[in-house]
């Protein structure tokens, strides 16, 4: 039996997708090193340097066939991961050696190469996003009209829709993917900046020539797919970037908090449940259990992901001068793991959204118990129309609002307001049952559903009309 001693991170073990963990994997990180070495040695060759085409193409063979174990060897004598990242590249890229890393300093490939890596996680999680959102619509339409209690200090308020509350949870993700394309169109990369950001490396390797340099920096940054670099760094890019990635990532935490809180509080009341498979077992020790542990492990990333925002945000405030190093340990740390984190966020999600339960009959049992105190004042105005004194049936249906509360409250019984009223000779001539259908009761609600998702998401789904992700099935 295999014995499991050391330390899993259940981010990867347990909750993010594949694609997500393989995205921040060793394999994916050195290999963008090596794309980025082999962007610089080509722009160098294109701009008349003393490399050759037939080194560039050497480095092109090897991007991929990293010896691990070969770099961990060099690691740990040169105690320098870069370098030792070098050396390995030039173990078999022999003819190419001597160009690997021309004029750079480290930050070239670590900072280039996070730039590339977040960019592109960024796109990940903005297309589960928007899968999210989708189906979030969709759900909401299919409810738009079903009345239900609406609840304001988590106390009975005016009636509202399934599908309305559907839309503020949809809306809160809409407006947490407008900040993540901001952030997107707004992303550039370090580029050629040199050990304190002034180039001076890549001066003296064209000899001066400074329009070389910057044709240098502009033609790398085109080979990894930015438009720009930043337009001034110090040895690292701005690590304000790092703060406004995660402070996109704490806003979807908290949309999916409030999403995930709702629904806990739904399932309480027996209005919605999140799904519950077959043989899934709620608790081991209460055989009828049907706990919310899916929205309950969306609260909980969340609640991490929202905690790491704090991070960069002590890192852009401590970086001296033109950079230190007390960032690498923490930035290893806190941004991929808050990009696992908010995939394995969606995947959840999305999981539930799709599959969620809905029972109408227990919905309108829970409005009806309030709906008596609620529709009064619609039965006042009935009456008044037909002939009552306001002020007189103000005051009956005080009296009877404080008895039935008595009722409910004092003596548990169920609400008795409505037969109170039907009793009542002064309410003789209303039909009391039309006046408290509902229906009646839910404004806009319908129509609000309706121009929420013709405004707000359709527009989101024709900018991405072919998604695709990868569907990823809850491991745990």
């Amino acid at each position: 039996m295999e014995k499991r001693l050391n330390y899993d991170n259940p981010l990867i073990e347990r909750y993010a997708s594949r694609e997500m963990c393989e995205h921040f994997g060793p394999q994916k990180k050195f290999s963008t090193w090596r794309k980025l070495w082999v962007a610089l040695a080509e722009s160098e060759l294109e701009l008349g340097l003393p490399v050759t085409r037939e080194q560039v193409d050497e480095l092109k063979a090897h991007i991929d066939d990293i010896d691990f174990e070969v770099a961990a060897t060099y690691e740990k004598k040169l105690r320098h991961d870069v370098m030792a990242h070098v050396h390995t590249y030039g173990d078999v890229c022999p003819s190419a050696r001597g160009v690997i890393h021309l004029g750079a300093t480290s930050c070239f490939v670590t900072d280039n190469g996070d730039c590339i890596l977040y960019r592109d996680a960024l796109k990940m999680v903005r297309d589960r996003l928007v899968a999210v959102i989708d189906s979030l619509a969709k759900f909401a339409s299919k409810y738009r009209a079903l009345p239900c209690l609406g609840l304001t200090h988590l106390q009975p308020a005016q009636p509202t829709t399934v599908g309305k509350r559907a839309t503020l949870w949809t809306y809160d993700l809409a407006t947490d993917l407008e900040d993540l394309e901001y952030r997107l169109s707004k992303m550039r990369t370090l580029g050629n900046k040199g050990t304190t950001g002034t180039q001076a490396s890549f001066l003296k390797l064209f000899d001066g020539d400074h329009a070389k340099v910057r044709e240098l920096e502009r033609r790398v940054c085109e080979k990894i797919g930015f438009e720009k670099p930043y337009a001034v760094t110090g040895q690292t890019y701005p690590r304000k970037l790092d703060a406004q990635i995660l402070d996109v990532l704490s806003r979807i935490a908290q949309s999916a908090h409030k999403f995930g809180t709702d629904m806990r509080i739904l399932a309480h009341k027996k209005e919605l449940e999140e799904p519950f498979e077959k043989n899934q077992i709620g608790s081991s020790a209460m055989a009828y259990k049907r706990n919310p542990m899916r929205c309950e492990r969306v609260c909980s990333l969340a609640r991490f992901v929202m905690s790491l925002q704090s991070s960069p945000a002590m890192t852009i405030a401590t970086q001296w001068m033109e950079r230190t190093l007390d960032d690498s340990a923490n930035r290893r740390l806190s941004i991929p793991q808050a990009f696992l984190a908010i995939d394995a966020i969606l995947i959840i999600m999305k999981n539930v959204v799709d599959n969620i339960v809905v029972y109408p009959k227990v919905i309108e049992k829970n409005l009806r118990a309030e709906l008596p105190f609620m529709a009064t004042e619609n039965i006042l105005m009935a009456a008044v129309e037909a002939g009552g004194d306001r002020q007189d049936l103000h005051e009956h249906i005080r009296q009877h609002s404080v008895a039935a509360a008595n009722v409910v409250k004092i003596e548990g019984g169920e609400n008795d307001l409505l037969q109170r009223l039907r009793n009542d000779p002064v309410f003789a001539k209303v039909d009391i049952d039309a006046e408290i259908a509902p229906e009646k009761f839910i404004g806009r609600a319908p129509e609000q559903v309706d121009e929420f998702i013709q405004e707000i998401v359709d527009p989101i789904r024709q900018k991405y009309p072919n998604l695709n992700v990868a569907e990823s099935e809850l491991r745990v």
